[in-house]
């Protein structure tokens, strides 16, 4: 058994605190200077020092009874408070930063996983890209935030102190501070000093659930932020004194974005879905207010909108979904800007503008950069009845072949004033060279990630090497020890799911299949480069190779699943087909069965179990048992289709309102006994003294005990899906976990003969409903484990990682243990999709929907020093010599088309094409 932590090893910074020593951590303290900064991917250092904030101001107090007569005072009475900030108090970090959960009275230790290395990337997240000095950027990733030094490429991280993750990250104009906008109930926003990163200041009460968007005002002394569902709430702070300003609900739908004007002092603009609202800060008879201006579309089609920025003379140019700017003034659009033509001046929304030294330049989701000319954009006006102008751009950048472009910020080295480092949605950062000239160089693309959700991953069995799939379409290997990525391909479509190969079937460890959103599923070698090829590729001295290609299924792959003895393979498709094949030196069909639904999860029974079955679970509720299809004795010349396969199904029936009502009459069972025994006493002592009882209370006591009707049970209309199961440990029963309704439960469950049933309203209920401690309406998205190890690894719906342990001397997955849990992907849309545990149980791994790759190490010593000191690239030679396969890039081929090649001797190869027609 491995033990686990939660973050790298931790050292507290040595503090001298003026408050005793026994006192809160609230209490003022002078912070050394000398404080490094949090964890960093070898090390990891609370940071420390503390003070109790200030009583939060009402909305109204310190409005109604401020001084100042104007907007710009305000700064300057700011700046002179600043200068008593010299000698600056901090909050002791470590007593904030959000911790694992762990059962009570468990005496799990809180560090029994620790984060190891990210190589995930949030890259669709709005604005998720800060340059904080010359070589170091910083940007959210699940609950932490990530700083990522550009040169060494050495990564940092910040655990959130909520828990519930990252809403928005807003820059200092100085660079000394940023702040960081979290998410969860009734969420903080942090600010911190750099580059000590020490925690400076908390806002509290600012949003109920989450911040969509936050800024500094120009001058540094103000904060904007805005909330998301439900309050979208508009907040100016005076952040130096940890108060709220003002406050105004923004909008009543998504707000994207909140900015001050640079050049127009309390003027502040709002954007998002359908919308852009203009606000000023005004003085009123009653004190100072926020005014907001919606804008009118008026002809022009209503929009979302993404990017704009106020002009000097307070006119507002936004873009738009249609991707041509609109020009604001007074709410309304004064002329919308198209390209000569009809053509519009981005394909797609413009993600962000910038004014730099004069030049207005517009960043699309096309991958284009443009510059304009910003006199005559600000000039701009119509003659006719169209408010349509036509105007080209002075010059244009086009970033890469298939950017798709969120955001970018400039450097900060003055050797290279014209560098701009660029947010890609299709997973990358940027270095881009706006220059005007001949010197210039093209665009570098920096790191390269995932675009969007990771859907799988599996890892090696003979060495610390990770292989993922995502949305985006990409297959990924990377050296997680090592903490490097070590090659990649893209295909056409989706990846779906992903399995390594055991050493049975490649003793090198070096094959793998993944299945595609195309139906498509490919066998994948990771094998190293020549000498020649290497010296052309330096970053990457190993490649994929693409050993066999089929597609089994008209449309994608849900899943896929290894026997036990690892001579079958399952695939499931969205078309209701599950596909089997057998496993040797290649992949050869045996045939198909159809489905009653979507196959969601598939797994096969354990090698100790007499028979060799595949238990396929459904997106409705259902369950299927399917025995192994027998090669020799079904003739795939005339069809694969599989007819005689021994079967057995199951219908889950929801017991959760009815255990919720069990516990409900049990609780109130318990409290009328506890009443009873009290009045009991009460009578006894009554009845000691001589005082005889009065008829009344005989007759409430008789009400009391009369029984109480009991609640109706509830079903869900829709059957909730099953998210995973896998065989229990007996023969015949199988575990189960949903989605929906029927949350917060493990299931035990058996097939049942439906004519024999005696009791027709249990059937489909399961055996045993295990609670999962503090899940009543979290999905447990996937589950792993090892026949031999005495602990479930959970990925849960909300992001965060589970360690499940077993009781003492479990026969089965019902006897749970203490449970460990740590929030690490987004709360909102980072659910877990797969974790896995390393081939040597010293890491776990684990892949979300945001994006992020998130790599734990155990806590056991010298556990790194051992992995990096085995991990390998696996040698394929016999692959070496092969000719390049053909792949399947057309989505109308056949149903299934295989091909598949055998090497003899390393020389001849033979190619076979099967195909099925529908029909």
């Amino acid at each position: 058994m491995c033990t686990f932590m939660e973050s790298s090893e931790h050292k507290k910074m040595n503090v001298e605190s003026n408050s005793d020593s026994n006192a809160s951590s609230d209490l003022p303290s002078n912070q050394p200077e000398s404080a490094d900064i949090l964890q960093s991917t070898d090390q990891s250092e609370n940071l420390t020092g503390g003070h109790q904030p200030p009583e939060q101001a009402d909305e109204t107090q310190h409005i109604e009874n401020d001084p100042v007569v104007s907007v710009s005072a305000i700064g300057e009475r700011q700046a002179a408070e600043d200068v008593l900030d010299e000698e600056s108090v901090f909050y002791n970090y470590s007593d904030y930063v959000s911790q694992p959960s762990c059962s009570e009275n468990s005496q799990l230790p809180s560090d029994l996983l620790s984060l190891y290395y990210s190589f995930g990337y949030d890259c669709k997240k709005r604005h998720n890209l800060h340059l904080m000095d010359e070589e170091t950027v910083m940007f959210a990733a699940g609950n932490l935030l990530q700083i990522l030094n550009l040169r060494t490429k050495e990564q940092k991280y910040l655990r959130t102190t909520s828990g519930g993750g990252i809403g928005a990250i807003a820059v200092h104009p100085s660079r000394c501070y940023l702040a960081v906008a979290e998410n969860g109930e009734m969420p903080n926003i942090n600010v911190f000093e750099y580059p000590s990163m020490k925690l400076f200041k908390i806002l509290r009460g600012g949003t109920q659930r989450a911040y969509a968007s936050v800024d500094f005002s120009p001058d540094g002394t103000l904060l904007a932020s805005v909330g998301a569902n439900p309050d979208y709430m508009l907040t100016v702070w005076r952040w130096k004194k940890e108060v709220t300003m003002l406050r105004y609900k923004a909008f009543s739908q998504d707000v994207f974005n909140v900015s001050f004007s640079p050049e127009n002092s309390g003027h502040l603009t709002t954007s998002g879905s359908g919308h852009i609202r203009f606000w000023t800060m005004a003085r009123t008879f009653t004190g100072l207010k926020l005014q907001g201006e919606l804008g009118r579309f008026g002809l022009t089609e209503i929009s979302d909108i993404e990017g704009y920025v106020e002009l000097p003379d307070g006119k507002v140019l936004s873009g738009s979904e249609s991707g041509n700017m609109l020009l604001w003034e007074g709410g309304l659009i004064k002329v919308e800007i198209t390209r000569k033509g009809n053509k519009t001046c981005h394909q797609g929304a413009i993600m962000q503008f910038v004014m730099d030294e004069g030049e207005l330049i517009t960043v699309g989701e096309d991958g284009n950069i443009r510059v304009w000319d910003f006199e005559t954009i600000d000039q701009a006006d119509t003659t006719d009845d169209s408010v349509k102008f036509e105007l080209e751009p002075m010059r244009e950048l086009r970033v890469g072949s298939t950017a798709v472009l969120q955001s970018m910020v400039k450097s900060l080295n003055p050797d290279t004033p014209t560098i701009w480092y660029a947010q890609d949605a299709r997973g990358g950062i940027w270095k881009v060279d706006l220059a005007i000239s001949l010197t210039s160089k093209e665009p570098e693309q920096l790191f390269f990630y995932h675009a969007g959700s990771v859907t799988s991953c599996d890892v090696s069995p003979v060495t610390h090497l990770l292989a993922t799939t995502g949305v985006d379409g990409s297959v990924r290997v990377y050296d997680y020890a090592g903490k490097t990525s070590i090659c990649n391909s893209r295909y056409n479509a989706g990846g779906t799911s992903l399995i390594w190969l055991p050493k049975s079937v490649d003793s090198q460890g070096s094959t793998f299949v993944a299945g595609f959103e195309d139906g498509v599923v490919r066998v994948l070698g990771l094998v190293k480069q020549s000498r020649r090829d290497a010296a052309l590729h330096q970053a990457d001295s190993s490649e994929l190779v693409l050993r066999q290609v089929f597609k089994p299924h008209k449309e994608r792959v849900t899943c896929m699943a290894l026997d036990s003895h690892a001579k079958l393979m399952a695939t499931a498709g969205a078309d209701g087909t599950v596909f089997f094949f057998g496993v040797g030196e290649e992949f050869s069909p045996i045939g198909f069965i159809s489905t009653p639904a979507l196959a969601s999860h598939m797994s096969w029974s354990p090698a100790n179990f007499p028979r060799n079955t595949l238990l396929i679970s459904f997106s409705d509720g259902q369950v299927l048992e399917v025995e192994a299809p027998d090669d020799s004795s079904h003739d795939s010349a005339k069809t694969y289709q599989i007819s005689g396969l021994k079967t057995r199904q199951y219908k889950f029936k929801s017991v959760k309102s009815k255990i919720q009502r069990e516990e409900e009459m049990k609780r109130k069972a318990e409290e009328k006994a506890k009443k009873l025994k009290e009045k009991e006493e009460e009578r006894r002592k009554r009845k000691a003294q001589g005082i005889k009882e009065d008829e009344e209370d005989e007759e409430e006591d008789m009400i009391e005990v009369e029984e109480e009707k009991e609640q109706p049970l509830y079903y869900p209309e829709e059957p909730s899906p099953i998210l995973q199961g896998f065989y229990s440990k007996t023969p015949d029963r199988f575990w189960l976990t949903l989605d929906g309704y029927d949350t917060g439960y493990l299931y035990q469950c058996s097939f049942q003969d439906e004519e024999a049933s005696l009791d027709r309203d249990t059937l489909g209920e399961p055996n045993m409903a295990v609670l999962l401690e503090s899940l009543d309406s979290i999905a447990v998205r996937c589950i792993g484990f090892s026949e031999s190890e005495p602990h479930l690894v959970m990925g849960l719906g909300n992001g965060a990682v589970r360690l499940q342990t077993l009781a003492d001397n479990a026969k089965d997955f019902g006897d749970l243990g203490p449970q460990w849990t740590i929030n690490m992907h987004d709360n909102c849309y980072g659910q877990v999709n797969k974790v896995t545990l390393s081939y040597d149980r010293g890491f776990l791994i684990s892949v979300g929907c945001d994006g992020n790759i998130f790599i734990y190490k155990c806590r056991e010593e010298g556990v790194i020093e051992k992995a990096l000191s085995m991990t390998r690239i696996p040698s394929a030679k016999k692959y070496v010599d092969s000719k390049k396969i053909d792949d399947i890039d057309d989505p109308n081929f056949y149903r299934l088309i295989c091909l598949y090649y055998l090497c003899f001797n390393q020389l001849q190869i033979k190619v076979f094409l099967l195909s099925l027609i529908e029909g």
